[in-house]
């Protein structure tokens, strides 16, 4: 059977399967988007390949349920989950198009000498994207919208079970008009992508996932002299030392650990909780857990299956290892095939293995601590660095914590607050790049220095 596959994870329905690409497929891809680039980008400017890629975004929105119903198939989401993010998507996608002018072109620089000196940014080349399966369009649109808008060309390597959606990708990128090798998307296997990162013609690569797959590529990349950006887990902290209105931040709390059932690289998962409001709070976010619906992700529900039957064992293995190990099952710990039951854990410690883990799913663990100190201490001791939330009435205390904690990103009193216009990334084992925002046309582009005599 062929690794790419669109299993339904709420019934475990394989509904369509697509060989991989043989060996001459690759090379042609390979060989394509060399060809794209070396032709179709440099005859065009910045502001005609932002206009073909703002086509791209209203084709999003026009396909809009087609596209969301692909991916309730392939990972389970809930719908409307789905609907949200081929929308977000959109906007990604269009914000590069209307902002093309502020990545691309010529910068002066002051010089201590005579003359001119500028910094003239341009395309690369050729760049492979591994992508992951939680998000099927939006971690596409980040990574592919403002490469090709610069004029770099992209080969793509969706995750082996979002084949469906991979493919829905590339045709709304041919019916804007771009031509062949502009944007290429390949049922490689990992070899397959192994030999794509070797090739000279091929400039970057750029991959979303696991802490695993980031260090397989990032070595490969390394041994062949590429460019690589990692965008990969995350344990964010949420941390609550002050409250006027306890149950808003509880419901915020629920909605972003829920969101995409569970399964995002920036929710919060580590709860630390100032120790006078720390039972009221345990009380509050389980209940709110408890009352959340599972369900077939095209039923009315708030969360759906984890991704896939593996995705559901693994979170139940770690989630009875921690209490196995001493932690307290304050709610849940029940998996049904692919689902797994809101579960919060409470008394972890430095000693079990969940204290260092990431819960890719609709697990939490919520921490007491005696003040902002011990707070910040506790959120920054995980080897992750990606997202981070903190709920105070106090300004100054808000700042004060921002600065100390290790993370790429840090929300104040506010979650999903993700938006086009800014860069979404980590530090640590999260990741070394910036995706989103004017930021992400950074990290393959070519910064070049002309300097001119008087």
């Amino acid at each position: 059977m062929s690794s790419y596959a669109v299993t339904n994870p709420s019934t475990g329905e394989v509904h369509a399967e697509y060989p991989e690409a043989t060996d001459a497929e690759i090379e042609a891809a390979i060989a394509s988007a060399h060809s794209a680039h070396r032709t179709w980008s440099r005859q065009t400017s910045p502001e005609e390949r932002a206009a073909m890629v703002r086509k791209v975004a209203e084709l999003h929105r026009e396909r809009k349920d087609d596209l969301a119903a692909i991916i309730v198939r392939e990972m389970g989401k809930p719908l409307s989950h789905a609907t949200g993010e081929v929308e977000f998507a959109a906007d990604i996608t269009e914000f590069y198009a209307d902002n093309w002018d502020k990545f691309t072109g010529a910068t002066p620089l002051e010089i201590l000498g005579e003359g001119t000196a500028v910094i003239q940014r341009s395309s690369i080349g050729p760049l492979l994207g591994i992508m992951p399966w939680n998000f099927p369009y939006y971690q596409v649109a980040r990574f592919a919208a403002p490469n090709i808008v610069l004029g770099n060309t992209i080969i793509l390597k969706h995750a082996p079970q979002c084949p469906e959606s991979s493919a829905a990708i590339a045709q709304m990128y041919a019916d804007a008009g771009f031509p062949e090798g502009a944007y290429v998307n390949v049922y490689a296997s990992n070899e397959q992508a192994a030999t794509i990162i070797a090739d000279r013609r091929v400039q970057g690569v750029s991959v979303t996932g696991s802490e695993r797959a980031g260090s397989a590529v990032a070595a490969l990349a390394g041994a062949n002299l590429k460019k690589v950006a990692l965008e990969l887990g995350g344990s964010d902290p949420f941390i609550v030392l002050s409250t006027e209105g306890l149950g808003s931040v509880v419901d915020q709390a629920v909605e972003a650990r829920l969101d995409n059932s569970g399964q995002s690289c920036n929710a919060p998962k580590r709860f630390i909780v100032a120790e006078d409001i720390y039972d009221a709070f345990v009380e509050k976010f389980t209940e709110a857990m408890k009352s959340a619906t599972m369900g077939d992700g095209f039923d009315d529900c708030t969360i759906g299956p984890l991704s896939s039957l593996l995705a559901a064992e693994r979170l139940e293995e770690q989630v009875n290892n921690a209490v196995a190990q001493g932690a307290t099952l304050a709610l849940g710990g029940t998996r049904d095939g692919a689902f797994y039951a809101p579960t919060v854990l409470t008394d972890v410690t430095p000693e079990m293995d969940v204290y260092r883990q990431e819960l890719f799913g609709p697990a939490s663990v919520i921490y007491k601590v005696a003040g902002e100190r011990e707070a910040v201490d506790l959120a920054n001791a995980t080897d992750y660095g990606l997202g981070s939330y903190v709920y105070t009435t106090d300004p100054a205390q808000a700042s004060r914590v921002a600065d100390a904690i290790e993370a790429g990103m840090v929300y104040i009193n506010c979650v999903l607050a993700d938006s086009p216009e800014l860069p979404f990334g980590g530090v640590k084992r999260s990741g070394t790049s910036r995706e989103m925002g004017l930021l992400a046309a950074d990290e393959f582009v070519n910064k070049k220095l002309i300097r001119t005599a008087p």
